[in-house]
């Protein structure tokens, strides 16, 4: 590993200063992505920046009826918070299917949203990647990439995001806080991370030098009848082969509003506008789930090995719209 320098932050300008002092530092939260990440050599900072003592350990009601999320709330206490777990469950339900209790309790809101891709070109710094070495190629397109993108990849990567909890943010319409040497700026989740186009390497449409400092939900009476789901490969401290975060609201037989957002099918958590407008005012029965489902997933390019995804995420979202509605008439 290269020697780094090490200095703890105390205020949100002084960190955000000690981080313009240098390109080559970073912000270290819980640690759990960007130390595994320099010990394999991908990531080399020079510095790194403690933010932990930072005032963004809060979990706050906002005036408007949403809730607002210190960037360094821990994973663990995310997913316990009564009111988290009151008003959107599927976000408990999405952090609780993230990774073990020991890294939930040290991994925290900002860093998560920030956590890398687990391809395993990316973390082998013997093999070429776009994503870690702009235009050395991508040998997942003719690899091992049974888990990789169905929507929304390029020639140039087909990485999937690993976030359970930035699956269900997405759902939730989360905007993001951040504070830079010019001041504070925001971003909607839906903007945050970049499409993958010819530039995987860019990831996130965060400032250079920003450090995040929160995440607000805004209300949405809607998310207290909301479900995560996650299939993965074991039972436990597994990431995703495909999620869906969903939300479903059903009177008198229709739908009157739904949030849906796929996760482990894209470079980034994946809205499921299509399958919203389908299913926005029409009967809430298995017709419209499937139909819902099969508008989403059209634009699905899956590669020779990772075919099986479309069907999966298929039945995942009729399963998962199909339980929320029986819920819901209960």
């Amino acid at each position: 590993m290269r020697e780094f320098g090490y200095q703890r932050a105390s205020d949100v300008a002084g960190a955000v200063a000690l981080l313009g002092a240098d390109p080559d530092t970073r912000f270290l939260g819980g640690g759990t992505n960007l130390v595994d990440l320099m010990k394999a050599g991908v990531e080399r900072p020079a510095h790194l920046v403690d933010i932990r003592a930072l005032p963004l350990d809060e979990i706050e009601s906002t005036p408007e009826g949403g809730l607002r999320i210190g960037a360094t709330v821990t994973n663990g206490d995310l997913a316990a918070h009564p009111e988290v777990r009151r008003r959107y469950p599927a976000l408990a339900q999405a952090v609780l299917a993230g990774a073990s209790g020991q890294l939930r309790n040290m991994a925290t809101v900002g860093g998560n949203l920030l956590q890398r891709t687990r391809c395993g070109y990316f973390t082998d710094v013997t093999q070429p990647c776009n994503k870690r070495a702009p235009g050395s190629g991508c040998p997942a397109l003719e690899g091992e990439h049974h888990n990789h993108a169905i929507l929304g990849a390029s020639d140039q990567c087909v990485a999937v995001h690993p976030s359970d909890m930035a699956v269900a943010l997405t759902a939730f319409d989360a905007v993001v806080s951040y504070e830079t040497a010019d001041g504070p700026g925001e971003l909607p989740l839906l903007e945050f991370y970049l499409p993958v186009g010819d530039t995987p390497h860019r990831e996130t449409a965060l400032p250079t030098g920003a450090l995040i400092t929160g995440v607000t939900l805004p209300p949405a009476p809607t998310a207290a009848n909301s479900r995560y789901r996650k299939v993965r490969e074991r039972a436990s401290y597994a990431f995703a082969i495909g999620s869906v975060a969903a939300a479903l609201d059903v009177r008198d037989g229709i739908v009157r509003d739904v949030r849906l957002a796929l996760g482990a099918v894209a470079s980034r958590p994946w809205r499921a506008v299509a399958a919203e407008g389908v299913l926005t005012g029409a009967p809430a029965d298995a017709e419209s789930y499937a139909a819902a489902a099969a508008a989403e997933l059209t634009a699905a390019r899956p590669l020779p090995h990772n075919g099986y995804k479309v069907t999966l995420m298929h039945n995942l979202l009729v399963a998962v719209l199909t339980e929320l509605a029986e819920e819901a008439a209960r």
